[in-house]
């Protein structure tokens, strides 16, 4: 590995910062190539069809709770709010990760049944809470860029948000059932 001299003018804690200034780029270059093996990593996993990946915010929200996320990545300007809303009648809380569009639905924030107004008791970006939450589910957050091709096609072909995981999850076996269909029966509950 090459490894550039830099000359600096000043000592100590100065010369450092002038040191991390002046190796700016070959710095932003380990970062691509870190962005690039991870990608390709994960890359590797789906075109293997391993099971051991997931993708989509559904997915690897439902992935990250069943502790199976060895790593997840998540694109830095992943536009998405984790919203909590509650209905103070009930008490049930519900979390919503939406795009910020989808989240001025109004129907969102009224019960569905009652009509009732639902109270907003959590609003932040998911970035931002992933940030503060992600060591609770035992994995190991990356964050990527769209600068690199691969960064570009992992955020543009699995929506910026994914994971490496301990183990083969088949999503298909925890989709919701259909409650559109016209046979429902919806004394159920």
């Amino acid at each position: 590995m090459i490894r550039p001299l830099l000359d600096v003018s000043y000592g100590g804690e100065n010369g450092f910062n002038q040191a991390i200034e002046l190796a700016g780029e070959t710095l932003k270059n380990v970062k691509f190539i870190q962005e690039k093996r991870l990608i390709t990593n994960f890359l590797d996993e789906v075109a293997q069809d391993t099971g051991k990946y997931c993708f989509g915010i559904k997915d690897t929200m439902m992935a990250l709770e069943m502790g199976a996320v060895s790593t997840l990545i998540v694109w830095e300007n992943l536009d998405v709010l984790r919203i909590k809303i509650r209905n103070a009648h009930t008490d049930v809380e519900n979390v919503h990760l939406l795009t910020p569009e989808a989240a001025k639905n109004e129907k969102l924030y009224r019960d569905q049944d009652s009509g009732v107004e639902l109270e907003v008791s959590e609003n932040m970006a998911f970035v931002e809470w992933i940030v503060e939450n992600y060591k609770t589910f035992g994995t190991k957050l990356e964050f990527i860029t769209d600068r690199s091709q691969e960064g570009n096609q992992f955020c543009k072909g699995f929506g910026g948000v994914g994971g490496l995981m301990r183990y083969r999850v088949e999503f298909e076996d925890f989709e919701e059932p259909d409650l559109n269909c016209q046979d429902s029966d919806d004394d159920f509950m």
